[in-house]
Formats: structure tokens, C-alpha cells, sequence
């Protein structure tokens, strides 16, 4: 089964390799919801399976299961009540451990075919989980396919064609002979298997479990690791529909479930970081903010960490040729799930006298009045705003809008509650804008999680550079934003954020957005700056999960027969 699984999905893995090696588009599922792609009843199917798991528990059969526990509540106000198992460690573990026996010594074909597998099970599933990822996260339906679904399987993907492609730059097999004198050479029989590191454990995060989740799983999968799946308290239906598909595959095709686990906490009674400090544990892949995720660069050192934690995304204002195109562009990244996005843009440099236009000199206040302006219109009609601002996933990042708002500065807009008319107890806020001078850095200088925009006010366009270069080394940042009609300032600033370890998108307008992170083309997380020390994905993502070991054994000399 495995090989035939391998074999049915073998021509989408060669294609991922060549999208990983060309950077151009490509994607193996979907990103559309369309009827005509997955069926006319896929959407109301995925939806019925997903009511079907409100209000009682998720039964996923795992050894070690000592109560229900579940503290979901959707965003958009209505009720969930779904409960998962709560797992005693002490027996959990050493069964992960026991199931990676058997998985460790297959094939690397048969590993990538399961893989391939189950992500071909979870594209089939793609509405299901979509409406899962909508009431855990607050992302509105069409992100909520779309990046729970398709997107984050073709980051699933990518990981598991990174993984391919490093485990067999080295032979499984290989003769070798050395002439050790005139007469006699020397000849071995090597024999190199993949070792993988230990038990993983994938640490989900509240926002997008399934986007940031898949890459490590199925790249620790793929090297042949057990993986524990630890999801956020607030988001754990995603990772359990993927935890029970994987494990309904594995079961097919002759491995132990347990290669697959699901480890469920509370936020009152967390259980990570008993759970990465275990000796068992061999990877950790960690999403989420900077407090744990630093407590585990620190701490954790007898496992392979892998992290995503937070940044100041910053956007570089010197000029533009069109003020509405790009005032329009930053006003749909502003508005983008509120801003929950860890990619989102954060501080808006923009220098005191003012930026550079095709219509001449635009003044700082006439910027900031412009992007106010966008904003304003694009947040105008209440059937888009709540579809793209979806809803506020914590309270948490409720209460900071409200504190952050009488916390410095000057606000040029406040935030207001979005109408939603399909979930009147929706939890909605639209971005808070705040003009800011440059030397109040103690306060912009951090960051701001939810729809909170500084508009910084510079001395000029070498200082917004510096600003945002600085704020990355220092505090990490993911992406970043440069508008100007200089080619001599886009080349220094994207020069100055690279060195800052910044993805540097240059005057984007129209329909592609600085939050955006394709698969098999951009590197999401650079590894080069505090907001993480992995990237999404590249080889080294997936390297450091194995070892390749030798054995040898010589080759008999043949026998020359006998002369009658």
C-alpha cells in the first residue's frame, strides 16, 4: 500500500521539485471553492462534517487518554463545545516512541507516499477544515479555506519535497574499491540508512494551525520522526481533523496510528513545556509568541528546535507614482484578517516633508490623510469588511487595541466594531491608525499583535531605512514594504533589510499583498533575525531531522575455478 501510494501521487511530488528549484507558481491543490473543482456538495458536506463535531468529543482511539478537556469559543460568537482527549504523558509517549520502530525503518518511497497520502486526504477535506479554521482562528470563510486549507497543504507539501530531495542526494547503496597494492584491492559493500533525530513535537499556534502547522509535521513525517501534535488551547479542531485523517493513512498502509498523536491542553493547565523538556523528544517545531518561544531556543537543548515567533513588519514610504494604487494596496493589508497575519505591516515610515509623487511634493499630514482615506473607503461597505477583517480571535488582542490606543501618540483613526450580519456576536475591530514621532521608539519600537498601525513620522527617507532595519535586528521582522520612484533608495532599502534578515516586497499595488507568502516560491521566516531560527522551508528545515548512517561489509574475492 504504501508503494502504491508513492506511485499515485509520484508525478505531483516530481513537480513540486521542480517548482522548489524554478521559485515560479505552482500549486498541487486548488485554492478555489469552488464546485466545479471539488464537487457541487463539497461545501455543504464540509460543513455538515464539521457541525457534526460541535458539542462532543473527538475520538481519536490513542493509548493513555485520561479525560475530555476543550475550551474552544469561535470568534464569531457561536457555540463549539468540542472536547479532546487528555493524555497522560507518561503513557502517550513511550507509545509514540514504540510506533516510530516501524516507521523509522520504512522505506523512504513508502514515508513520502503516506505523506503524500494524507495530504491528498486533507485536500478532500479542505471544507471541513476551512469552516474549522473560520470558528478557531476568526479568519473570514474565503481566508479560512483557503489558507487552512489548499495553501497550508502546499506548504505541507513543499516540506515533503525538501525532505525527498535531501534524504536521496545519498545512495541507499554503493560498492567501493581501493587498490591497497599491484595485486590486491580492497572492495566494501555500503549500505546507508536515514536515522531520523526522535520524537517531534509540533506546537500549534492560534491563528493559523494548519498554514504553520503542516511544514513541520510533514517534514519531521517524511525523515521518519513520530510527531505529537500540541495545538493551541483556543485552535485545536484543525490539527485534530488532521490528526485523525493521518492517522486513519498510516493504519492502511501497516504502521502503528501512534506515528501520529494528538496532546491536548488547557490555557489554565499547559502542557508544552512538560512536554518538550522530556527526554524522548527529539524535534521541536514551535509557532506562536516570543516568551515561550525564546524559553525554548534557551532551554530546550537536547532536540532540534525549529521556531516562528514574532516581529515588527514595517512599510518604507518615499514615494509612489500612484498615491490612490498604493494607499488602496496598504489599506487591504492593513484591513487583512485584522491584521492577525504574523506578516502584516506594523509601522508605516513616512518622512516629515513628505513623499515623492508623479504629481510632485505629497506633505506627511496629506499621506497620512490618504491612507486614512483608503482605509475608510475600503472598510466602507460592512459585507466586505467582515469578510476580510474577519474576527478577533483573542480578547487578548482586543483588550491591547483599547490599551494601545490612549498608550502614546496621536490617534488619526480609532477602532470600531465591524456589523456582521451572519454572526451578530462576531468579535470585529478595524485597524487603529496612530501618527507617531520617531524619537517615541520606546513605543512603536515592539510588537503590536491585531489591527494596530503606526504612521511614524521621520526625519527622512535614510532614517525610515534605519528605523526599520534596526527594529528587525533587534526585535525580528518578517516582511517589509518599500514604495519609491528612486531606484537608487529601493536598492538601498532592500539591501538594509535583507541584511536584516526582512523579505523586502517594492511597490506593490493591485492584487498582490505584502502579508502573502507563496509556497515553493517565497521563504516564509528568514532564520535571520529574532522572529524565528527556521525557514519555511528550505533544506536546512528538513536536514537537521535525520542522520545518514553507514554499515559496510567486504566483498569476497571471487574464487578462480579450478584448472582440470
Amino acid at each position: 500500500m504504501p508503494q502504491e501510494f508513492f506511485q499515485r501521487h509520484q508525478e505531483t511530488l516530481e513537480s513540486a521539485l521542480a517548482a522548489i528549484d524554478s521559485r515560479g507558481f505552482w500549486s498541487a491543490y486548488p485554492e478555489m471553492p469552488s464546485g466545479k473543482v471539488y464537487g457541487e456538495t463539497a461545501r455543504d458536506d464540509g460543513m455538515s462534517a464539521w457541525k457534526a463535531r460541535l458539542g462532543k468529543p473527538f475520538e481519536l482511539d490513542q493509548p493513555g487518554t485520561i479525560g475530555w478537556i476543550g475550551c474552544e469559543s469561535s470568534p464569531f460568537g457561536i457555540e463549539t463545545g468540542t472536547t479532546y482527549p487528555q493524555a497522560d504523558l507518561d503513557l502517550l509517549v513511550p507509545a509514540a516512541v514504540a510506533a516510530m520502530e516501524s516507521w523509522k525503518r520504512a522505506s523512504v518511497e513508502d514515508r513520502i507516499g503516506v505523506c503524500m497520502e494524507i495530504l491528498h486526504r486533507l485536500n478532500q477535506q479542505s471544507f471541513q477544515i476551512g469552516f474549522s479554521v473560520m470558528h478557531t482562528t476568526g479568519q473570514g470563510y474565503m481566508m479560512a479555506f483557503q489558507a487552512g486549507g489548499p495553501h497550508a497543504q502546499d506548504r505541507g507539501l513543499e516540506a515533503v519535497a525538501y525532505a525527498w530531495r535531501e534524504m536521496t542526494r545519498c545512495p541507499s547503496q554503493a560498492t567501493w574499491t581501493k587498490r591497497v597494492s599491484k595485486t590486491d584491492t580492497v572492495t566494501l559493500d555500503k549500505t546507508y540508512r536515514i536515522v531520523p533525530r526522535g520524537l517531534a513535537v509540533n506546537i500549534g499556534c492560534s491563528t493559523f494551525p494548519t498554514w504553520n502547522g503542516y511544514p513541520g509535521l510533514f517534514a519531521s513525517l517524511a525523515t521518519g520522526n513520530a510527531v505529537m501534535i500540541k495545538p493551541h488551547p483556543g485552535a485545536v479542531l484543525p490539527l485534530a481533523i488532521t490528526a485523525e485523517i493521518a492517522r486513519e493513512v498510516l493504519v492502511e498502509a501497516g504502521f502503528d496510528a501512534n506515528v501520529v498523536t494528538l496532546v491536548c491542553d488547557t490555557q489554565e493547565a499547559p502542557i508544552a513545556q512538560d512536554l518538550v523538556a522530556r527526554p524522548e523528544i527529539g524535534i521541536v517545531d514551535f509557532t506562536g509568541g516570543n516568551d515561550f518561544g525564546d524559553w525554548i531556543e534557551e532551554n530546550v537543548r537536547h532536540a532540534q528546535v525549529y521556531t516562528e515567533k514574532a516581529g515588527i513588519n514595517t512599510v518604507i514610504i518615499d514615494g509612489c507614482d500612484d498615491v490612490r494604487a498604493m494607499t488602496g494596496n496598504l489599506a487591504f493589508s492593513l484591513s487583512l484578517y485584522s491584521g492577525q497575519m504574523c506578516t502584516a505591516p506594523q509601522n508605516i515610515y513616512i518622512p516629515a516633508d513628505g513623499i515623492d509623487t508623479a504629481d510632485g511634493k505629497l506633505s506627511f499630514d496629506d499621506t497620512a490623510a490618504a491612507i486614512i482615506k483608503a482605509l475608510d473607503w475600503f472598510l466602507s461597505d460592512p459585507a466586505r469588511a467582515a469578510e476580510v477583517c474577519g474576527a478577533i480571535q483573542s480578547p487578548a488582542t482586543a483588550s491591547r487595541i483599547e490599551a494601545t490606543s490612549k498608550a502614546g501618540g496621536t490617534v488619526l483613526r480609532e477602532s470600531a466594531s465591524i456589523e456582521n450580519e451572519r454572526f451578530p456576536e462576531a468579535r470585529t475591530a478595524t485597524p487603529l491608525v496612530i501618527q507617531i514621532d520617531s524619537s517615541e521608539d520606546g513605543v512603536f519600537q515592539r510588537e503590536m499583535f491585531g489591527p494596530i498601525v503606526y504612521l511614524v513620522k521621520t526625519s527622512g527617507t535614510d532614517e525610515s531605512i534605519t528605523l526599520a532595519s534596526e527594529g528587525a535586528r533587534c526585535f525580528g521582522g518578517l516582511t517589509a514594504s518599500v514604495y519609491s520612484r528612486d531606484a537608487e533608495v529601493l536598492d538601498r532599502a532592500v539591501e538594509s533589510m535583507t541584511d536584516a534578515g526582512v523579505a523586502t516586497s517594492c511597490n506593490l499595488t493591485g492584487h498582490i499583498w505584502v502579508n502573502q507568502s507563496a509556497a515553493f516560491s517565497d521563504f516564509h521566516v528568514s532564520g535571520a533575525n529574532p522572529a524565528g531560527n527556521a525557514t519555511l522551508c528550505d533544506a536546512a528545515f528538513v536536514a537537521g531531522r535525520f542522520r545518514t548512517v553507514a554499515s559496510r561489509m567486504p566483498v569476497p574475492a571471487p574464487v578462480e575455478e579450478a584448472v582440470s
